[in-house]
Formats: C-alpha cells, structure tokens, sequence
C-alpha cells in the first residue's frame, strides 16, 4: 500500500507554502533519526505510513495496549491491533523499553521525553519479539502503511550500529505519517512535547494577552501553535516594580549592547533594560526570524486603517498587566516574536507573512525575577499573522534544567527542524573557547582563547593547526549503480578514480548553476563517499537516481556517524605520522600522495579507527581525519599530544576564512551559487568536458563556457580599509563586479579580495575601483591580479 492509500488526496495548492504543514489539521508528521525511537499513540481508525527515507534501513515495531496513566495496570503487546506479528528479535526496541536510551540528537531532553512517556503508559522493560519492517536492499520512499483497529500505543526504533569510518552502512532516518481519524479544535492543536518539567504553561487565546511571573533562572517558552502567528513579549524586573521603577527589555539598548537587531542563541543572547541590565538571555530559536523596532500593535494603528474598536495588543497588554500596577500606555515596546520585519532600499519598514511553523518556539531565560506579559496578535487587516489570527502558548521550566543552546536547521522548507548540535569534538574545543558560531546546524569554534585568529594562521602557515569541519556533509554512495549517478552527477570523469583516491568536483542544476562542490571518495568498486558542504546534496543524488531509472544504488546520510578535524601547515605530516598505524596493505601517511586517502588507526592495532584524506582548504600541506562521533575526543587528543612539540594551535573560522581567501579556494554563497557555473566560480578546471559526457548541465556549461559573462578574479586593493562580501566594483560610475570575499593577507601584506569581474574588465592589470558607503560617495584603488595569491602552482600542498 502507498501513501496515497494511507493519506487522503489534496488538490495542488495555487500558492506552493511547503514549510506550513496546516493544509490539513489532521496529518501529524515525525522523523525518527537512526538509532532513534518514537513513541505515539494511535486511535481507532488512525491511519500511520512509515517510510525508509534513504533505503536500507529497517524498522522495528513494538505495539501495546493502552492502560490509563498512572493506573499501575502494565501495558500489554498489541501488534494485532495493527495486523502485524512480531517476527524478530530487537535488542533495541528492549533497549527503548528498559531506559537505555541515547541521545541520537544530542539533545537530553529527548531521553528525558521518552522516559517519561515509558512511564506514562506502563510500559513493559522487554519483550520478547517486535515486528520488523525494509528488510533486505529496500528503495529509498519505500513506505508501509497500518490502520489500528483499536486503541494502541506504538513504539518505533530504527535500529543499526554505529559506523566504523570504513564501513559504509549508517542508520538513516525513518519518516512517520499519522492521519487521525479525527482531530481536536485549532485551540487544543497538537503541542510539542514539554522540554523539561514544567512549573507553568498558559494559552494565549487567539487576540488576547495575558500577563504572568517567572523567577530567575526558570525558562520562558513561547510557542507558535499553528503556525504563522505573531507575539509580542514584555518583561519587567520584578524587584524594581517593588520600588516603583519600571524596567522592562529596551529595544534600543538591546540592539546598541549587542550590535545586532535581535539576540539569538550563543553569545549575543540577551535583551537589556535602559540600565543596560540583563533580563532574559534566548537559549533557543526555532524560527530565526523576528522584530525589535516597532511597538506592539496599537489602537490608533487600527484606527488609521479605518478600523475603530479593533483589539490590539497594546490594548490587550493594558488590561493585562493592570494587575502589576505597571502603567498603561498608548503603545507598549516589545519583543515581537514570530514577526517577519526589514528594511527596504527606501528604509522603509516591510512586513510579510511569518517563517514560522507550527510547533516553532523561542526559549529564553529569565535573568532577574520577572513580571511578564505574552500577546497572541489580533492583526487580520494585513499580513502579519498570515491574515489568520491564531493561539499561542505559554510554558515555564524550572531553573534546575539546563537546555543546549540551539537554531533549527532545515534542509528544505519542509523538512522537520534540526536544533544546532554539538560535534564529537566539542569537548575539546569547549575547553578552549566560549567563542562559538552556528554553521550548517552545529557550533564550531570562531576564535580561540590567548591566540585569536592571527596566532592561528601563523600557525597554519608555518608549523600547524587543527580545525573541527565535521559539518561537512558526508554521503556514502553503494551498489552496482553508484559510479553512473556520481558520473551524472558530478563534472569531474569519476570512471578515472582508483581505489583510495579522492576527487574535487562540482555538482551542477540543469542550467548550469552550482548545486555544491565537495570531494568525492572512492573506497572500493561499487562504494563510494560524497563529502560536500550542503545537506541538500544527498537528496540531490536520490533524486536524480530515481529521474534516471538507477535502481542499483543507494545514498546513505553519514553526517552523524563521521566527524572530522583538519590538521594542516608544513610540520602536519610529522605530526599525523607519529600516530598513525595502518595496515600492510595500505599506504602509510608519509606514503599518501594529494587527493588520496588511507584507513588506519589511532596508535596501534587496537587503535581508535580513522580514514585519513590528504586534502584540505587552507592551501598547505594537510589532512582531513575522519572517525565516529564517540572517538572524537580520542583522536583530538592524540592529535594534540603528538602536535605540542611542532607548535600545534587549534584554528577558528576567522583565520580559516583568511587561509582559504589567499589560497584561492572557493565557498559556498560567496563565491558560488546556483546561478554561478563552474568557470564563473574560479573552478573550470573541474569540469571533464572531454571525459564526462554525461553530467548534469553540461550542454548548458558548454553555451556559458562559450560565451562568459563573469569571471573570478583576483584583486589587491591600494588601501587598508576592509572590504567584503558584496561590496561593489566599479569601472568610472558602472559597477562591473562584486567583492565575494576579502582579507588582510599577513603573508603578503596586502589588503585582498575574491571578485566576480565582468569579462571585459577581467585581465590581470585593469584598474577598479571598490565602493564604499553608498558606492560612490568613497571609492577604494584595486588592480585585477593573478590568484591564488598564496602558492598558485599549489605546491605547498603537494609537497
């Protein structure tokens, strides 16, 4: 049976909104990551597909009968409820069931979610069978779909292993569909399950506020119910409302103290009062998108719309915080959460529907004993709500709790979040720097304490430094199909590729636009590695698997199962080879030569397993190594010991970004996007024209090729003034091109820049000019220059 049986059709929207899943209240969606589990509770008449979203990834079912919480009365297996009989044997279905449970996105509170629905349900610490579901070499949307008879609860785990750097069989995410056979009002829509221990919750009914306290250190969770609706948040400090002073958040101070419009998660977190005195610090943000510039909702905006006796959130808040004996006032300041504010050319201020989702939230921590107050916005009259007014809920945590700070990262509009999480080598990197940025989903290092950025390149660029990459998105491509996707997929002639070999390619759309660039690995006929720098990259590959009719090939996410850290500069090689053992069969680390890679481990025989790649992105001698999350610490470790007498220093993304800009090497939504081919992009020289006939976009490469519009240049800038992404090039009053990235160099004691040059202007030797301000009002002196400007015959690397 397919989805289609299990959920009933829609028509096609007019307008494609892929991220709001409220096109039918009564469809609940959920990602069970591998290894992860997922506890629901099913109705009669509830209808649930399960999809192997990769392939190759089973799914083991356990179902049981549903006693009343906190009856005692133990739950009994039920799999016939569903039409199923339990077949195999799932140590990690018992493993869920007796509290051994890990945490498969890093986050604790997930463990603590499925503890305490364990006990919620009586649930029994083992069984003796479970169903199994994709056994053998399923496809990738391969789905079952069950229909419960009766009331049940069903437990479901994606079992699997963790995988060794060498092997090429990660646990992959199952997809869950639930269509109920009928839903609760709007008011009472499905919540995301409680983070922690709640000391508090209210709802916010739909074009109302209420008003609430928090102490210092208990957690504010402010919740989107349906999506697409706005909040206005105001907090005062407690202590001073005793004395007679109001002090709430000031927007103004907030925005001066931080340097940024609005706080989000890691070091610019918190909003102040006018005394320049913390209130709240954000832990997490799942939206990402939000306004501090206007007052909440007023009557007289109403008003002046024709409008009169509209509610309002300024109103609203009057009424509600009467009880505090905080002033009333035409327009209260606020933090607008969940609003989609900016600034246009004109600096006039926009508005446009909400990016957040269902179930989207703001975490914040209460910083002093706070009076509160939360709005659900009654705005109808434009797009600030979506046109729709809706709830929005209220929850506060105890200040015993300790929450991972976090985004939510999604891969496509669609996709379910992702919060920020930690690599296998934050333990390490922690310990030397609070200075942390999010990237693609996970927190890596920016600086480093009692070095910065300047030590660290120096480092680099004469002895050596290591670097936490493991963002880096890995795939791992199998089976007899897999060399004609890759060779489809990719501009380089990936038939060329020997055993052990590493390849730097592009991926291009149909018109010739990048998809990404990254590297790919082959570890034996029939299995291969993908490594690029966006998650998309996989879906990509399958998806041109399934237009091509390549039934004999699968693309597995490996991202979880292998982190890296680079080490790089002229002593790595000295330092790699001390604490490397590899087989007889494979090549040693002085033995690996550029663009090639070994299997080893750590130390000895009984060693730490890693992979170890000669590649790297800084434009030295260097090495990618590769290991499970768990063993990141170790090899760190390792790394760091043997790299102490070479002058070893860990290296952020700041000297990271100097390093890659002088060594020429490209990044993505700089130098590349998906309107830049390849030759626009500075790497022409990996399109196989003559040896890959069969790549994506090739005949519209071809046509670009041939009638360039862009090139990448280089620039050296005759003044000290920084310049940066997006600044523009100017030729007299016309812009030419684009500044896509820009650095001091110290080695060459220039100011520099990466540019996409209009053709004509593109010979090394024209004279341009950079502009500043308004782009004519100051103009910075630059010449077009050969680059790489550091090592451009690439030697250092293939020493």
């Amino acid at each position: 049976m397919n989805v289609a049986a299990a959920v009933p059709p829609i028509l096609r929207p007019r307008v494609i909104e892929p991220g709001l899943s409220r096109w039918d209240p009564l469809v609940e969606r959920y990602r069970v990551p591998g290894l992860g589990s997922l506890i629901l509770r099913l109705r009669a008449g509830d209808r649930i597909a399960i999809t192997d979203r990769e392939g190759r990834q089973c799914c083991d079912l356990a179902a049981f009968t549903v006693s009343a919480p906190g009856s005692g009365v133990a739950a009994k297996p039920d799999l016939a409820a569903l039409g199923l009989s339990a077949r195999v044997e799932s140590l990690g279905v018992n493993r869920v069931l007796s509290g051994e449970i890990a945490a498969t996105d890093g986050l604790p509170e997930t463990v603590s979610q499925l503890r305490h629905q364990l006990r919620q349900w009586n649930l029994p610490h083992g069984i003796d069978r479970a169903a199994r579901l994709f056994e053998g070499d399923t496809r990738a949307g391969d789905h079952v779909a069950l229909v419960a008879e009766r009331d049940v609860i069903l437990l479901i785990h994606a079992p699997g292993r963790d995988m060794a750097p060498g092997d090429q069989e990660p646990p992959t995410d199952l997809g869950v569909l639930v269509q109920r056979q009928s839903a609760p009002p709007e008011s009472n829509a499905e919540l995301p399950p409680p983070l922690g221990n709640l000391v508090a919750e209210y709802r916010v009914d739909r074009c109302t506020a209420l008003s609430y306290e928090v102490k210092e250190g208990q957690y504010i969770q402010v919740i989107d119910v349906a999506g697409r609706q706005c909040s206005d948040f105001v907090a005062f400090d407690a202590r001073q409302l005793q004395k007679g002073r109001e002090r709430g958040i000031d927007m103004t101070t907030t925005r001066t103290l931080l340097g940024a419009i609005y706080p989000g998660p890691g070091l610019a977190a918190k909003f102040f009062d006018v005394d320049m005195q913390a209130l709240t610090e954000v832990i997490r943000d799942t939206c990402g998108r939000h306004d501090t510039f206007g007052l909440a909702c007023t009557p007289r905006f109403y008003e002046d719309a024709g409008y009169p006796g509209h509610a309002s959130c300024s109103g609203n808040f009057n009424y509600a915080l009467d009880r505090f004996g905080l002033e009333r006032r035409p327009g209260w300041q606020a933090v607008n959460l969940f609003y989609n504010t900016g600034v246009n050319a004109a600096n006039a201020i926009f508005l446009d529907d909400p990016w957040s989702r269902p179930g989207d939230y703001v975490l914040m921590r209460a910083m002093k004993d706070l009076v509160c107050g939360s709005s659900a916005c009654p705005d109808d009259i434009d797009a600030t709500n979506a046109w729709n007014p809706t709830d929005i809920h209220v929850r506060i945590y105890d200040a015993k709790h300790s929450f991972s700070r976090a985004m939510a990262f999604r891969m496509t509009p669609d996709a379910e979040p992702r919060l920020t999480r930690e690599t296998g080598f934050h333990p390490r990197t922690s310990a030397l720097t609070r200075n942390f940025t999010e990237y693609r989903g996970f927190w890596l290092p920016n600086r480093f304490n009692n070095a910065g950025p300047t030590a660290e390149y120096w480092a680099c660029r004469e002895a050596a430094a290591v670097m936490d990459l493991s963002p880096l998105r890995k795939f791992e491509v199998l089976g007899a199909d897999a060399e004609d996707l890759l060779q489809i997929a990719c501009t380089r002639n990936i038939r060329k590729l020997a055993d052990g070999q590493v390849v730097y390619t592009a991926m291009c759309y149909p018109h010739g636009g990048m998809v990404d660039d990254g590297t790919v690995f082959r570890l034996g006929p029939d299995r291969y590695r993908w490594i690029g720098g966006d998650e998309f990259g996989g879906k990509w590959l399958r998806d041109l698997a399934e237009q091509r009719g390549l039934k004999q090939v699968w693309v597995k996410s490996a991202t979880d199962q292998l982190h890296n850290i680079a080490l790089q500069g002229p002593k790595s090689r000295d330092i790699l080879k001390e604490i490397i053992w590899t087989p007889p069969a494979r090549p040693r680390v002085d033995e690996i030569q550029w663009f090639h890679f070994t299997v080893g481990r750590i130390g000895d025989y009984n060693g730490v397993a890693v992979v170890v790649s000669r590649t790297g992105y800084s434009g030295e001698l260097g090495y990618e190594i590769f290991c499970h999350p768990k063993d990141a610490p170790a090899v760190w470790d390792a790394i760091w010991a043997a790299g102490q007498p070479h002058g070893l220093l860990p290296l952020g993304l700041e000297a990271l970004d100097i390093l890659r800009i002088e060594a020429g090497l490209i990044f993505a939504h700089y130098e590349f996007n998906d309107q830049t081919d390849p030759y626009e992009a500075g790497i022409g020289f990996t399109v196989a024209l003559k040896g890959n006939e069969e790549f994506v976009g090739r005949d519209a490469i071809i046509r670009r090729k041939d009638n360039p519009r862009n090139q990448l240049v280089g620039l050296e800038i005759d003044a000290k003034q920084a310049v940066g992404h997006g600044d523009c090039v100017h030729v007299g009053r016309a812009q030419v091109g684009v500044v896509t990235s820009g650095c001091i160099s110290p080695t060459l004691g220039k100011n520099i820049a990466l540019c996409r040059m209009d053709v004509a202007h593109a010979a090394i030797g024209t004279e341009v000019e950079i502009g500043k301000i308004d782009g004519h009002q100051k103009r910075l002196p630059a010449r077009v220059v050969r680059f790489p400007f550091y090592d451009p015959e690439k030697l250092k690397p293939r020493s």
